[in-house]
Formats: C-alpha cells, sequence, structure tokens
C-alpha cells in the first residue's frame, strides 16, 4: 500500500493485508503517509484515511456526505438494498438525518438503557445457565451471538419465536457466501417482508415497545398516514417518518444493534485471555468494567470502518487532495491504535485514562446505541467472569478465525473451558 500525498492517485492495491494482520498492515499505512488509495470493500477504488486527527476531522467534516447520490455515478457499488430498508441513518445528511436521529434519540438515552440493565443481566445469567454443566461453551455461538439479538429483539418487539430467524438473516448479511449470491438477495427479500409484515401487525396491536412508537410517530392517532403525504408514503416535513424511513430505523437498529455488539463482546473476551495480567486486575476489580469496555472498544473495534463517506466538493485530508465524488473509507481500528493519540497503543491497558477513541463515532454521526452497546458489553463480560472464574480457551490459539471482511472485526467462534 502506498502513499499519495507527494506523488497523486495510485492504482489502487489490494486489502488483503488487512484481512490478514489488520494492526500490523494499519501500522504501515500511518508510517508511510496519512491517506491511501486502495481497493475498497466493494472493489472499486476509495481513499483509505488511516491517523487519528485525519479521521476524527473528517468523521465531523460537513463536506464529506453519507448520502450515495454524492457519488461519482459508477464508482461505488456498495451494499444494495431496497429503498424501504435503504432509507436510514446511514445514508442521510442533515435536515433528514437530523430529523430522524431526533425522532429515534430517545430511545436509547443512558437512564432508558439503565433500566434495561436487570433483563440483560437475566438473559445473560440463562445463558450461562444453560452451558455451565457442559464445562465448555462457543462463546460465540452460545453466549455472544445470543445475547444480542435477545436485548435488541425485545427493545423492538419482536416476538421470541421469531429470533433465530434474525440471527440466520444477519449473519448471512454480515458474510455473504460468494458461491451463492443468490442468496444475499433472498436474504434482503425475506427481512423486508418479515418487517413489512411486522409493522403491519403492531399498526393493528400496539405494544410497549419502540417499534410501536416509531410507528405512531409515523403516523396520525388514527392510524392513517399523516397528512399531506405522498403516495409512496414519504413523509410531508416536520417530525414524521416516511413508510420507508420506518422500515429502514427498524432494520438498521437490528442489524447494527446485533452485528456491533456480538463482535464487541467476542474481542473483549479474547484480549483478556490474551493478555492474563489485564484479566486479573479485572477480576480483582469489577468496578472497572466500564472503563474496560472503552478499553476494548479503542483496542479491537467490531466496525473498523466509519460509514463511507463522499466529498461534495475537492478538498484535503491529510494533504492530500481528494476529488469530489470519490469513496471516502475512515480507519477507526487505525487510528485507535495510532501513538501520536494513544501512547502504547498496541498495548490493552485497562487502566488506561482514556478518552476520544473513535470507535463509536465522531460528530453528528456518533453512534446512537452507544449507551445501549457499553451497558451490554459491561453486563456480558461481568456475568461470565463472575460465572467463571477459571475461564480459558479450549483450542489453540492461532486456530482461532476472524469473519474476513474489512467491515467487520469479529470471531467465528471463541470455544473456551472453565
Amino acid at each position: 500500500m502506498q502513499n499519495t500525498a507527494e506523488t497523486g492517485p495510485a492504482d489502487p492495491v489490494d486489502v488483503t493485508p488487512l484481512l490478514d494482520d489488520p494492526y500490523a498492515a494499519y501500522a504501515a499505512l500511518r508510517a508511510s503517509g496519512p491517506v491511501h488509495r486502495i481497493a475498497g470493500p466493494d472493489g472499486q477504488p476509495a481513499w483509505l484515511v488511516t491517523r487519528y486527527d485525519d479521521v476524527r476531522a473528517a468523521l465531523a467534516d460537513p463536506r464529506l456526505s453519507l448520502d450515495k447520490r454524492h457519488a461519482t455515478p459508477g464508482s461505488y457499488r456498495g451494499f444494495a438494498l431496497p429503498p424501504a430498508l435503504d432509507a436510514n441513518l446511514l445514508n442521510m445528511d442533515p435536515p433528514d438525518h437530523t430529523r430522524v436521529r431526533r425522532l429515534v434519540v430517545r430511545a436509547f438515552t443512558p437512564g432508558r438503557v439503565e433500566a434495561l440493565r436487570a433483563s440483560v443481566r437475566r438473559v445473560a445469567d440463562e445463558l450461562l445457565d444453560t452451558v455451565e454443566a457442559a464445562g465448555r461453551a462457543d462463546l460465540i455461538a452460545d453466549y455472544a451471538g445470543h445475547l444480542p439479538i435477545v436485548v435488541i429483539c425485545d427493545l423492538l418487539g419482536i416476538p421470541r419465536a421469531d429470533r433465530r430467524d434474525f440471527r440466520a438473516w444477519t449473519d448471512r448479511l454480515i458474510t455473504p457466501d460468494p458461491s451463492r449470491p443468490e442468496l444475499m438477495k433472498q436474504t434482503v427479500g425475506e427481512l423486508l417482508a418479515y418487517f413489512t409484515g411486522l409493522i403491519a401487525t403492531k399498526r393493528a396491536h400496539p405494544g410497549d415497545d419502540l417499534l410501536s412508537e416509531l410507528i405512531a410517530v409515523r403516523d396520525t392517532p388514527d392510524g392513517s398516514a399523516p397528512e399531506g403525504a405522498a403516495p409512496d408514503g414519504s413523509a410531508p416535513g416536520g417530525d414524521r417518518l416516511s413508510e420507508d424511513e420506518l422500515t429502514s430505523l427498524a432494520f438498521l437498529i437490528l442489524f447494527a444493534g446485533y452485528e456491533n455488539t456480538v463482535h464487541l463482546i467476542g474481542n473483549a473476551v479474547l484480549a483478556l485471555l490474551d493478555h492474563p495480567e489485564q484479566l486479573q486486575a479485572l477480576r480483582r476489580n469489577p468496578a472497572e468494567l466500564p472503563n474496560a469496555v472503552e478499553e476494548f472498544m479503542r483496542f479491537d473495534p467490531p466496525a473498523p470502518l466509519a460509514i463511507r463517506r463522499f466529498p461534495r466538493e475537492d478538498l484535503e485530508i491529510g494533504g492530500v487532495r481528494v476529488p469530489a465524488g470519490d469513496c471516502v473509507l475512515l480507519s477507526v481500528a487505525s487510528a485507535n491504535r495510532d501513538e501520536a493519540r494513544f501512547p502504547a497503543a498496541d498495548r490493552l491497558d485497562l487502566a488506561r485514562g482514556l478518552s476520544g477513541h473513535l470507535a463509536l463515532g465522531h460528530g453528528i454521526h456518533y453512534c446512537l446505541g452507544a449507551p445501549l452497546a457499553r451497558m451490554e458489553t459491561a453486563v456480558a463480560l461481568g456475568a461470565l467472569l463472575e460465572r467463571f472464574p477459571g475461564l480459558r480457551l479450549d483450542v489453540p490459539r492461532e486456530s482461532l478465525t476472524h469473519r474476513r471482511t474489512v467491515r467487520a472485526r469479529g470471531l467465528i467462534s471463541l470455544p473456551v473451558t472453565w
């Protein structure tokens, strides 16, 4: 991979090093320059930003748009979703982003999330009860992969009987099978059909859940479309959601709330097993779990890249000219290992006086579900370490593998015993 600050754009280079040994690859990139031309996840050229100061500034730069309509035509393929699932916060700029975020943010306030703590701990204990007698478990399949789906489905009001389908759907979307491309289209179609049906059911029979609240925001008190709505269900303005925005929000909350938390819990457990002195320190002082979660997010974040952005105009990032419409990828994983911001950045240090990591973003697109992710991870780790003081790997460390994608950083399995 090469720096283009002085030489100008080069042929995009392969991202294989970021899959095989990402943190070593990011260190080499930071050392050679702040911005690099790479082959992005969709195979198209993209600009990768690696240093902390540049990533942080770009995350809050309004000239960098999340709206795919600002991409140069034909330059970006991305993740294809139908309009009813694509009208979400990850594709929006103000004022639509401001309007939609304001309508949903109250569901993720620290106070409301804290009220969920007891039920999250109950679910964690039930999952651990299930595996305790066996003396071993795959912490991804048996624990980390279950807890977030239960929590997010409870939040949205999704029936328990449907949750196995959701886990299969999200797994297929996270790591699609390249030999069966038809599965992706099938999965998206099944998700859309499910959410469309669920919204219709909850519209007729509201419950005490977030999805019912969002439907109430979408609808007028009598359940009809808001006065002035377009035939396609688009919003007439003000504090309303279009029908596509409603469906897309439900999809985003489920998908992001599940995927990132699964990976965060798994990565955190592995980091502790790789650093037994840190594990023992945390056992001695479990009150430090909230601070430890921040260090886990810095050290090995579940989403290595922020959502792609497109410059509205030609601009400079780290002294490199980036043309309008090009795809820009901001590596929060690299930024969080930048020695210029975090001394001894490659060392896990749960006592680190930590502030400013970028795992949850920065600026107006800061992660909406951050309070929930923090609480879930702290509860999951606390319950696990309390229950199994002898926790250790049940396979050779070198046999563990991560999902082979630059979009997500998560273990395929994590076999442990105790």
